[in-house]
């Protein structure tokens, strides 16, 4: 939690960057259908290459003359607004423990989001996975409570209906976003911007009322280095590669491949950092492994937005 001055005007304004990158990945996993979903190229695919002419026309059509499509896609950029506030606030009031635990829920969430909203289903061994996957990233980030030098003042009820409002928000969003992605053939190129100029706007907005005086007195860029334009230049391309993931597979397999990222990345900080691996660690990156070769092995392809008309969503979880 950044506090004062020009911290809190920096914090505000790199969210406005993070927006760019983070809002299509928030708030990211191996998935059915490997190489095969890849190579599938489709109509909308082969519209994401071509000349600077097709993507100004593109962005004509879809961006500036299609009010529509744009308020279509502010609606996940809302939500993922609303999420890392809630997140926030849930950090503010809640142990760091007490939050890790309860915000790895977005993950059986967003299945559940997938089952109702794009008419899927998922098989027994599938929804085991899942649990597993979240008790896996939970045991992996699993800190002991440590006494902190300051005291802040929090109110658990507060704490948890907030963390309940943001994994609720990442699992509409994320699935939201991914059938929008494939109910239609416009490009994947304009669809994120379709969505990152709602969340730009949204983030403007946030730094207006939060920083404004830090900003008008010290500008707007006032605390950047070159290490924070490299923390936003990833978290961009990572937003972005986030996306493509979920076009080619789904919300469920981007959280595996997250949750992968988190057990490398611990990994490299004790090759880089000498971190010290834990009991915990070492079962949590375990459980990761199993749940992403379960959740792999062959079944039905889950990647397709299904006909509503074929099963309720009653039936669907009934199948679990």
């Amino acid at each position: 939690m950044v506090k004062g001055g020009s911290r809190g005007a920096l914090g505000g304004r790199a969210a406005l960057y993070g927006v760019m990158g983070g809002a299509a990945g928030h708030g990211g996993r191996l998935r059915p259908g490997g190489l095969g979903a890849f190579c599938g190229h489709d109509v909308a695919s082969e519209r994401e290459t071509g000349s600077l002419t097709r993507l100004i026309t593109s962005l004509k059509e879809n961006v500036f003359g299609s009010h529509k499509e744009l308020l279509k896609l502010s609606v996940p950029s809302l939500v993922y607004a609303l999420q890392n506030n809630m997140a926030f606030v849930a950090l503010s009031n809640l142990d760091a423990a007490v939050y890790q635990v309860t915000y790895q829920l977005k993950i059986p969430c967003t299945a559940l989001c997938t089952v109702l909203m794009l008419n899927r289903s998922l098989t027994k061994l599938q929804w085991f996975s899942v649990f597993m996957l979240c008790g896996g990233v939970t045991l992996v980030q699993w800190n002991p409570a440590q006494a902190t030098k300051v005291q802040v003042e929090q109110n658990a009820l507060v704490g948890f209906g907030a963390i309940a409002v943001a994994v609720l928000c990442s699992g509409f969003a994320g699935v939201y976003f991914e059938k929008v992605l494939k109910s239609s053939d416009t490009s994947l190129w304009v669809r994120n911007i379709q969505m990152y100029l709602s969340g730009i706007v949204v983030t403007l907005f946030g730094v207006y009322m939060s920083d404004r005086a830090q900003v008008l007195e010290k500008g707007f860029f006032y605390g950047y280095t070159y290490y924070v334009w490299l923390v936003i230049f990833l978290a961009s391309v990572g937003g972005l590669y986030t996306s493509i993931v979920v076009k080619y597979t789904d919300n469920i397999m981007k959280g595996f491949s997250a949750a992968a990222a988190i057990v490398l990345s611990t990994v490299a900080s004790v090759v880089l950092f000498g971190l010290q691996i834990t009991l915990s660690f070492s079962l949590g990156a375990l459980l990761v492994c199993i749940s992403i070769y379960l959740y792999g092995l062959p079944r039905q392809d889950t990647t397709k937005i299904q006909s509503s008309e074929t099963t309720s969503p009653k039936e669907r979880l009934a199948a679990v």
